[in-house]
């Protein structure tokens, strides 16, 4: 394959995809130009994971800091472990995240130390240590035996901060520093600005996604029950059900109104009216979180999703760099009033509507979150790098974050409409049940409810829609 042909193609459109999936290149092609370009953009990405850890060890006056990947967990009474789930900060630094009881020992100047299990082990799969183009960034030390990781790691432990979730394993090897709050909010604060090595990993992320998603939609259309539908998302892309970032939103008609549904249900419906997807994909540890709303006939519900789908575009728009997402998140509220005042589910205007706190019943949660490594992504209620705290306006408790937008962030948009029984009785119980046109709202509860949801990049000059760019409508 001709390198400098791919070298053009932009990639933040994704034009190589459509070449892939008609046969022009092959997988193999694709991921040897995938990693060329991962490969040049890491270097920058390292250098700047050390110059952050350089600067909150120098605020900290600490020496350096020792980063469990993790280990299993055996399931109560039982010689059988949950999913290992690596740590974030783990995966930060490197893409790696089938690897427990690894560690990393890192100081922001010298080359960072990878401490790498790799047991003797009849029993089970041992991951090999693979050459990638994050491996001569490394010292690589190999552990062969979990409990004996004391003699790799730093003998006087006082100057190093563990940072990981088995706090029992960092007491029982002497530190004394763990998960020190001060520490985690700076690098939680930074992890707000994503590099270009983590944008090309969240478009990766949504790649796979998109793809499965498109095989959901199809096995909604042909009929198939909720279950069924997910075998077809995860089919699609070779996963199992633990490879997701999380568990799969997978839901027909009235169950699209259960925020987060998770019950798979095998029986196939008699009648097949709506269909929600909330589903993502990892690359190198990066998630994506996409959901679709779809109508199975041509009805009223499917010009709400349309008008749903036009309003959730128009809130992508108002990710600019220095605005607020509280801000953006309450007008996208009282666009919300404003379809349900142009489809006749109310009797009031908009304005009414914010005002007498209606349309909460019909969008109970936030416009959506950060993303990355994790995919509600931390930092999104900071101000700063000490992690002053900004609080979200009482009347919208669920918000995800209350952080000012800024350039390489990256978000989710995911304005709903839902048409929840429990909310809406309580809504009809009230003093403003009658700025409800109910005859109109019960046509709809067979349906659920409406949600969709886009990957964003915020740059200083424009946003980047990962999702719409892979096509997804």
């Amino acid at each position: 394959m001709d390198l400098s042909l791919v070298n053009s193609i932009d990639f933040k459109g994704y034009a190589i995809m459509s070449e892939i999936f008609d046969g022009r290149f092959s997988e193999t092609e694709y991921m040897t130009t995938l990693n060329a370009k991962l490969a040049s953009q890491y270097p920058a990405h390292i250098a700047q994971l050390q110059q952050m850890t350089k600067s909150v060890l120098s605020r900290e006056n600490l020496e350096g800091l020792v980063i469990h990947s993790g280990q299993e967990i055996k399931a109560f009474l039982d010689d059988n472990c949950y999913p290992f789930k690596v740590n974030p900060h783990f995966k930060y630094w490197l893409p790696l995240i089938d690897i427990p009881n690894s560690w990393l020992v890192v100081n922001g100047e010298d080359k960072p130390t990878l401490i790498y299990y790799q047991p003797v082990d009849f029993w089970h799969k041992v991951t090999p240590l693979a050459e990638s183009y994050w491996g001569e960034f490394f010292t690589i030390k190999i552990l062969t035996n979990a409990s004996e990781v004391d003699q790799l790691l730093p003998y006087d432990k006082k100057g190093f901060a563990y940072i990981g979730s088995h706090i029992e394993v960092a007491t029982a090897l002497g530190f004394d520093a763990i998960n020190p709050e001060p520490l985690l909010n700076y690098i939680h604060y930074h992890r707000g600005y994503k590099s270009k090595y983590e944008h090309e990993c969240l478009r990766q992320s949504n790649t796979l996604a998109v793809k499965a998603h498109q095989a959901a939609r199809n096995a909604f259309l042909q009929g198939d029950s909720e279950y069924d539908i997910q075998q077809a998302y995860l089919k699609s892309i070779g996963y199992g059900t633990n490879d997701t970032p999380y568990g799969n939103i997978v839901a027909l008609n009235k169950n699209c109104s259960i925020l987060h549904y998770m019950s798979l249900d095998k029986t196939t419906p008699q009648v097949h009216q709506s269909f929600l997807i909330d589903a993502g994909a990892n690359f190198n540890g990066y998630s994506a979180d996409i959901t679709r709303t779809y109508s199975y006939k041509n009805d009223k519900f499917a010009e709400l999703i349309a008008r749903m789908d036009k309003l959730m575009l128009n809130a992508v728009a108002g990710l600019k760099p220095g605005l607020s997402y509280v801000d953006l998140h309450i007008e996208t509220h009282r666009a919300i009033g404003q379809v349900l005042r142009d489809f006749n589910f109310i009797t009031v205007d908009a304005d009414t509507a914010v005002e007498s706190g209606i349309i909460s019943t019909f969008f109970p949660h936030g416009l959506g979150h950060h993303l990355g490594l994790q995919v509600h992504d931390v930092g999104g209620f900071m101000a700063d790098e000490r992690g002053t705290h900004v609080n979200t306006p009482a009347e919208h408790p669920f918000l995800r974050t209350s952080r000012m937008i800024e350039a390489n962030q990256v978000f989710t948009i995911e304005p709903g409409l839902y048409f929840i029984d429990s909310l809406l009785a309580d809504l009809k119980a009230s003093a403003n049940g009658d700025q409800v046109n109910w005859q109109n709202v019960d046509e709809m509860r067979c349906f659920g409810g409406i949600r969709i949801e886009d990957n964003i990049i915020v740059h200083q000059s424009h946003n980047e829609n990962m999702t719409r760019d892979l096509g997804l409508s």
